[in-house]
């Protein structure tokens, strides 16, 4: 095979050259800083706000509560640390199956004053509304759950769980509801307005855009923890990218999976039926357990772009190793996590530490084809059944 076979679009994806090249010369055309207020800072800046319009019309979204950042992981901290310039200590939750982003970040809270707690998932990476509602305090100030889990692709329920606060809390403060949807961007389609969210972040480079770009929706403005030059209303100072905020719109308006798009929406539908055929073969390899295991009658609470699946006696950095050796890419899990050996995620879970050892994530997006599925399956067989004969 001389073009690698890629499955780990969850830990990043192909760039759409066309959109990047095109990005790029409009870029270098309007070069002025858009901060400037001279004509050529005036040009770049109408350029930024007409890439910020695209994106608030393909989210449904007003333009004034979308900001540019640098990626999803700063626009996770910009709503963690402006819990941290709060004048009140409070409590924060945050589901235990998050990316590292915010799980990692939620901790540092801890040391300024601030509590903060798990919320549990279900054995099937599942935040439910009653779990939520459970945790709540009069002091609660933020509750963080993820989209779509970049491990398992579980789709969590946030337009129940955001009805179900508003419903616990009625009469008193309502705790803001934060969504990390890095990974749900592109893979299914998103109601930012519907689940009734107060922020979400959002990051290009996982939908076919440039690294260092990323979104942050703000439902209302909040109290930015770190300032500078104001730039983004204040909210995130520093100069701004205009190659990759033009970009982002760009592949957004591409391929975010809306009534609009009927290539994205018949390209999800296509994927639901390919990964459904390529979950039911790997349930055919004996040593093989699909995570979790549910999901084998139950894939709509799952995004079809994400799968988990352990093999029996062969750790899965074997598994990465033996089918790198085939030239084709997967991932053990999150990038951000690949140098580690634990698997909180899984561990979350209660997945038996066997079978976590042994789990690996099988990731596609919009350039997955059927044919490069079928060869994917044959490779994983021949892999399973040379560990165990």
């Amino acid at each position: 095979m001389d073009k690698p076979l890629y499955f780990d679009w969850a830990g990043t994806s192909p760039s759409d050259e066309e959109i990047l090249r095109e990005s790029l010369e409009i870029s270098m055309k309007y070069w002025g800083n858009p901060s400037s207020v001279h004509n050529l800072g005036k040009e770049a800046r109408c350029i930024l706000e007409e890439a910020r319009a695209k994106c608030a019309s393909v989210l449904d979204v007003k333009p004034e509560q979308l900001y540019f950042t640098s990626g999803g992981t700063e626009s996770d901290h910009i709503i963690l640390l402006s819990v941290a310039a709060k004048p009140v200590k409070g409590t924060v939750l945050i589901s235990n199956i998050e990316h590292p982003a915010l799980r990692e970040m939620a901790d540092s809270l801890t040391k300024c004053g601030f509590q903060v707690k798990s919320l549990l998932a279900d054995e099937n990476g599942i935040i439910t509304p009653e779990t939520v509602v459970s945790s709540l305090t009069d002091n609660t100030l933020l509750i963080c759950i993820m989209a779509v889990n970049n491990e398992t692709g579980v789709i969590q329920p946030l337009k129940e769980i955001s009805s179900a606060v508003k419903e616990a809390t009625k009469g008193k403060r309502r705790p803001k509801i934060h969504a990390d949807c890095v990974q749900a961007s592109g893979k299914i389609p998103l109601e930012i307005k519907d689940w009734d969210i107060d922020s979400a972040a959002f990051s290009a480079h996982k939908i076919c855009g440039p690294r260092g770009i990323g979104l942050l929706y703000l439902k209302d403005k909040v109290e930015p923890f770190l300032k500078g030059g104001g730039q983004e209303n204040g909210i995130r100072s520093g100069t701004e990218n205009l190659f990759g905020a033009v970009a982002f719109s760009k592949v957004l308006e591409k391929y975010l999976i809306r009534k609009e798009n009927e290539t994205a929406v018949n390209k999800f539908e296509e994927q639901k039926i390919n990964t459904a055929w390529f979950i039911n073969e790997l349930s055919k390899i004996s040593c093989c357990t699909v995570l979790p295991k549910t999901r084998l009658s139950n894939q709509e609470k799952f995004s079809p772009y994400v799968v988990q699946a352990a093999f029996n006696n062969i750790p899965g950095q074997v598994m990465l190793r033996a089918l790198n050796a085939k030239n084709i890419c997967i991932s053990t899990g999150s990038a951000c996590s690949a140098k580690k050996a634990n698997r909180p995620v899984l561990e979350a879970m209660h997945i038996d530490s066997k079978l976590r050892e042994t789990a690996v994530r099988f990731s596609f997006g919009p350039g997955t084809t059927r044919e490069e599925m079928e060869t994917l399956v044959e490779a994983v067989k021949e892999v399973a059944g040379t560990f165990n004969k």
